[in-house]
Order: structure tokens, then C-alpha cells, then sequence
């Protein structure tokens, strides 16, 4: 896999490829590779870290644009971190074909369903806070989602 291409997409370069390398890793596929005894770790801790830094960024993000209320926050939040908003900026990002997927999910072409983008966009978010902090994930972020406070 060339890093480098997904890493220019999403604009963060990781000090420490495999925590790339495990975010881009669905549980299928790693189930097939310890089949095989080779030992292959999956997204899905990376999935629920990265949703919770996005949680986190989203509400700071909300209230430096100006929301006041929880209420508000929670609403203009909730759209935000919505499956069809997360897989539209995974897909912009072109992270789809970089998607390690177990056979039967590449037969169904699982890397452009919006639920696995989504699920794989909050795992690179764990990665990137793992690799880099909270500074670089708010960095990220904040870029992937200006669109949205403009």
C-alpha cells in the first residue's frame, strides 16, 4: 500500500505507518489473515477513539462558531457526525480503495458503502490522535470539516 497517496488525501503524515495501516483494516480481513497465522489487528478500537476525539472537536468547533446553547450544539452536532456526512467526507477524501476488506466485503464492494467509509473515516481519526495528539486530530478535523462553518 502507498501511504503516501492516502496520507496527502486527508492531509496528516503519520510518524507510525501501522496505526494507518490498522485504522484501514476491517474485521474481516483480519479475521482471514490470523487464518492464515499472520497476525493482523482491525479498526475497531481505532473506530470508537476516533469518535469520541470527533465528538470532542465537533463541540469545540460549534461553540467557536457561535453556538450557545447545549441544544444547539447537540442538533448542529448531530448532523455533523451523521453516517452520510462522515462516508461523503471519507469518499471526497478518496480513502475507499485503501480499505482493507475480507473477500466477501470486496465482492461487495463494502468500500463504497457509506456505513464502512463512515466507520473507517473515525478510525483514521483514532489513528491520527494516537499518532499525533489532539492538536494534529483537531487539525485534521477542522480542515475536513470547514465546509460545514463557512
Amino acid at each position: 500500500m502507498d501511504t503516501r497517496t492516502i496520507e496527502k488525501n486527508f492531509g496528516y503524515s503519520f510518524a507510525d505507518k501501522s496505526l494507518l495501516n490498522r485504522a484501514l483494516t476491517r474485521k474481516a480481513y483480519a479475521l482471514e489473515q490470523k487464518q492464515q497465522n499472520q497476525d493482523c489487528e482491525d479498526q475497531e478500537v481505532f473506530r470508537t477513539l476516533g469518535d469520541a476525539v470527533l465528538k470532542a472537536v465537533l463541540v469545540d468547533l460549534l461553540i467557536k462558531s457561535g453556538c450557545k446553547t447545549r441544544d444547539e450544539i447537540t442538533s448542529k452536532k448531530r448532523g455533523l457526525e451523521r453516517e452520510e456526512t462522515l462516508a461523503k467526507i471519507g469518499q471526497n477524501l478518496g480513502i475507499g480503495p485503501f480499505i482493507k476488506l475480507g473477500v466477501g466485503e470486496g465482492k461487495q464492494k463494502a468500500d463504497e458503502e457509506p456505513k464502512v467509509l463512515a466507520e473507517t473515516l473515525e478510525a483514521l481519526i483514532g489513528a491520527i490522535y494516537l499518532d499525533g495528539g489532539y492538536s494534529a486530530s483537531e487539525g485534521v478535523i477542522t480542515e475536513w470539516f470547514e465546509s460545514f462553518f463557512t
